[in-house]
């Protein structure tokens, strides 16, 4: 018998990526068309970004909570949670997102587009543009099936990652409590996906972390302002 410090994270996962994957065919096809309305949700961040103000930032908070919501239920505890026991823990991860989006955006209006720096707005454009758009392109151009696409608001990489990037257009005042889970999960998925060898592994995981470090350094450079004039 090998002793447990023998085994690397690819000998503890329990399932393969050929399972894996098949969840998200099933769970596509089982809820088709839902991916349409989660996309306009997703487009409808955009143009309430786009339009700004203090309404359509607790718009956007209450659509992110939503969407958080749905995957926590629909896809770790109603199916990943079938070959992952964990999935259990990460469907009540989601659920405190969601219920701290609610609060922080809907009701405290923290999430009301602000000004942000043109390297924020640009990157943070970009990145949900990317979550919202190629992520459900990677598998495909990676060879498997269109039913097996992760999609903004089932999916929870997508889902993750777009809300680091609306708490980045969200301004120099980034709301710090929202972005652990969110990373938290880009992390713990870009594990699993290099434990299934998957070559996509890394880029869900870096999109984070650029995300995270470009709102810490908009953050210190609003501080920075303020301190020179005043």
């Amino acid at each position: 018998m090998s002793e447990w410090w023998t085994y690397g994270l690819r000998d503890l996962l329990l399932f393969s990526a050929r399972t894996y994957y098949r969840l998200f065919e099933l769970y596509n096809i089982e809820l088709w068309p839902l991916q349409i309305l989660t996309l306009a949700l997703g487009a409808a961040v955009l143009a309430l970004w786009r339009r700004g103000g203090d309404r359509a930032g607790r718009a956007i908070a209450a659509i992110l909570a939503v969407c958080w919501l749905w995957v926590a239920w629909g896809f770790h505890w109603q199916r990943y949670a079938s070959i992952n026991w964990a999935a259990n823990y990460f469907a009540l991860a989601f659920i405190v997102e969601a219920l701290l989006l609610l609060w922080a955006g809907a009701v405290w209006g923290r999430l009301t587009p602000a000004p942000a720096t043109r390297l924020q707005q640009r990157a943070g454009l970009g990145l949900f543009l990317f979550a919202l758009l190629m992520l459900p392109l990677m598998g495909p151009l990676l060879g498997r099936s269109w039913t097996q696409a992760e999609v903004f608001g089932m999916a929870p990489d997508p889902t993750a990652l777009a809300t680091l990037d609306v708490l980045l257009l969200a301004g120099a005042r980034p709301v710090w409590g929202l972005f652990p889970i969110p990373v938290a999960w880009c992390l713990i998925s870009g594990a699993t996906l290099w434990a299934m060898e998957a070559p996509d592994f890394a880029i869900v995981p870096l999109a984070a972390l650029l995300a995270v470090l470009l709102a810490v350094g908009g953050a210190l450079m609003n501080a920075r302002s303020k301190r020179s004039s005043g």
